[in-house]
């Protein structure tokens, strides 16, 4: 026996279509004796009628199947895009491509969610010479809503908007599903490969601010398409190769001439890369046996590869303990990994006749750009524009990456945005296929607004910044006399969790293609917007459960069996606030923009303050103290609170800690 749905539809399209031929029988027919012609009509609308019918409780105990059987969140605006995109079609069907427009609510008085399409339809319908009054036109919209289990009403407002109200028990039952099965991404179409490059800092130079932007947001980019289900390799195209070695080996060379055998003992990288540029710019012999350890390391002769090895590994080493601070994951692949392959883009690029000759350069001009690409100096070399187009390459074909994103300053945008435009003239991608993307961001400014320099005009190093994050952490905590409550264990855990936080929070609460003001003052700040804030918040939501002597086992218990009651206003604002996560992620996915999550927690963290200061969760005798009552309905709304902050903290790469 086939599918019952698919059954009826067929019928269903069947009667359809037999209706609309007889209909038409009928009109043509001037005596109106002929309607004997066709004695079936009536019997034939009846039995579609019939059909109909049933076709949409079919749908909607489909509806309510899918609610049930599925364990992932649902995304509830594209539920409700999905409903009237077919409304607005069945209802305008003379416009090809008809704008559908659904988005939250921002007043309660007007429902939770808002359709603004017929205003935008009207106007399409003017533009074919097809009068039509927007209020008409949401009413048509409306009239053809297909049932559902979403939408307990729908009403009109002012010149066309359609107000959405929500079912409470459709709401609830959602809240339920979160609990029992935990936070799970929505169902993901097809599982895609993403490359993100990001953090990217230069061997022998210290890392900067700069680099802690491009890590902090590469990271939780990472973080966010990890969780959704696709399949994440995060690349460090660190700066490990180029003339700048030939220097350095040179120096190491006189400075620690048993360094085959001894490892040498370069404390400061960044000093001895300045010894070395300095002799550089002043040596002329310095400078030619330079430019010979250049020529014989891209030899690849074994002991300037060892000098070569030992320089990048003083390196790594410092990259690792910024690493391990901020909890980083990331494979390392700088420029000299893709040195071979640089060959072989200029070959293919001169086989295909788009390389030009500019004073014995080779360069590369690609449609609509007016910057070239230069990918072979004169002397021969290859340049940056080389190893990102053999690396952007390398991607695409051997990766075989549906994503490739690079998080570097927005001063980048141009290199990239040529870079891509030489990919596509090429034919290595099909931006309509494969996604490729610069997500830029501003620079990180001083509080007199000015680049954040030290009190010496020096760059900020990095481990120094993250060390002084540590040190006002754990003044902040003793000045709330944390450290008279907590374990010495707990005290580390809090300074780490609120240090690191705090750094990363107010980057990623910031719009990143904007420039930042970095102020340890502001992000410590336990008011506002900021991770201490947050993090506050959620140890208060986690010590609910522990006052009312509540633990795991009897909330997933009552998340079996006792339903989430919103019938207080503030528990409603709450639970719809909670569902809006998987929206939420769905338009970072879309612009890459993080600072919408940090919008989305802080409004969750208020919206979880207004419910607790209006609904009593625990009840207590006002004499002993004493827990006289636990409203378990209000308990799961704590815990799903609980649960969306801690993934949202998790996307952040903020951890938590349930006491602080």
């Amino acid at each position: 026996m086939g599918d019952p749905m698919t059954e009826y539809t067929a019928r269903l399209q069947q009667q359809e279509q037999e209706i609309q031929s007889l209909s038409a029988e009928i009109e043509s027919l001037k005596d109106p004796q002929s309607l004997s012609l066709s004695p079936h009509l009536d019997e034939l609308r009846e039995e579609n009628a019939k059909l109909k019918y049933r076709l949409n409780i079919l749908k909607r105990n489909l509806q309510e199947e899918k609610i049930h059987c599925s364990k992932s969140m649902m995304n509830i605006n594209q539920q409700l895009q999905g409903i009237f995109g077919e409304a607005i079609r069945a209802s305008c069907p003379e416009l090809d491509n008809p704008p559908l427009s659904v988005t939250p609510n921002q007043q309660a008085k007007f429902g939770d969610y808002q359709c603004n399409s017929a205003m935008a339809m009207a106007q399409m319908l003017k533009g074919k010479g097809i009068k039509a009054n927007p209020r008409e036109i949401a009413e048509k919209i409306i009239q053809n809503i297909p049932d559902n289990e979403l939408i307990q009403k729908t009403e009109i407002a002012g010149p066309g908007f359609i107000n959405i109200h929500l079912k409470k028990t459709f709401v609830s039952r959602l809240l339920s599903n979160l609990l029992i099965n935990g936070v799970q991404p929505p169902p993901l179409a097809s599982r895609k490969k993403v490359v993100v490059d990001f953090s990217s800092p230069n061997i022998a130079k210290e890392m900067h601010v700069g680099h802690l932007r491009s890590t902090i947001i590469g990271e939780s980019m990472c973080r966010l398409f990890e969780f959704l289900g696709y399949d994440v390799l995060r690349l460090n195209h660190v700066g490990d190769w180029g003339t700048q070695f030939g220097m350095l080996i040179a120096h190491l060379q006189d400075k620690f001439p048993n360094y085959l055998t001894v490892s040498p003992p370069i404390g400061d990288l960044q000093a001895f890369y300045k010894e070395s540029k300095k002799r550089f710019d002043e040596e002329e012999d310095f400078k030619k046996r330079a430019y010979q350890c250049v020529v014989r390391l891209q030899s690849k002769e074994p002991e300037f590869i060892k000098a070569w090895n030992l320089i990048c590994d003083v390196s790594r080493r410092e990259f690792q303990r910024v690493y391990n601070c901020l909890d980083i994951r990331i494979i390392e692949r700088g420029e000299s990994y893709y040195q071979d392959m640089m060959t072989e883009v200029v070959k293919e690029f001169e086989e295909k006749g788009l390389i030009e000759l500019d004073e014995g350069r080779k360069i590369v001009f690609a449609p609509g750009q007016s910057i070239p690409l230069t990918i072979v100096k004169s002397d021969g070399g290859y340049t940056y524009d080389t190893s990102d187009l053999a690396a952007l390459r390398q991607r695409i074909f051997e990766e075989k990456a549906d994503i490739i994103i690079y998080v570097t300053d927005s001063g980048q945008a141009t290199h990239f945005q040529v870079v891509f435009a030489a990919a596509q003239m090429i034919g290595w991608y099909d931006p309509q296929v494969t996604r490729v993307e610069h997500a830029g961001f501003g620079v990180v400014l001083g509080e007199d607004k000015k680049k954040f320099k030290t009190r010496t005009g020096d760059t900020v190093r990095l481990m120094d910044l993250l060390e002084e994050g540590l040190k006002r952490s754990m003044d902040k905590l003793r000045e709330k006399e944390r450290d008279k409550v907590l374990t010495p264990e707990e005290l580390t855990k809090a300074q780490r969790s609120v240090a690191f936080g705090c750094i990363k929070y107010a980057d990623l609460s910031h719009n990143r293609i904007n420039d930042y003001i970095f102020s340890f003052d502001k992000m410590l700040d336990d008011r506002g917007n900021t991770a201490a804030y947050l993090l506050y918040a959620f140890t208060r939501i986690r010590s609910i459960t522990r006052l009312a002597n509540i633990d795991e086992a009897i909330l997933r218990k009552a998340a079996e069996t006792t339903e989430v009651l919103l019938d207080h206003e503030k528990e409603w604002k709450l639970g719809k606030c909670i569902l809006r996560f998987p929206e939420i992620l769905q338009k970072i996915l879309e612009d890459l923009l993080l600072h919408t999550l940090c919008d989305y927690l802080y409004e969750l963290a208020t919206t979880f303050t207004e419910f607790y200061d209006s609904c009593y969760c625990v009840e207590k005798d006002r004499q002993t103290g004493e827990v006289v009552k636990v409203n378990m309905w209000r308990m799961l709304l704590c815990e799903a609170t609980a649960a969306i902050m801690a993934k949202g903290f998790d996307i952040l790469g903020i951890n938590p800690v349930e006491r602080m």
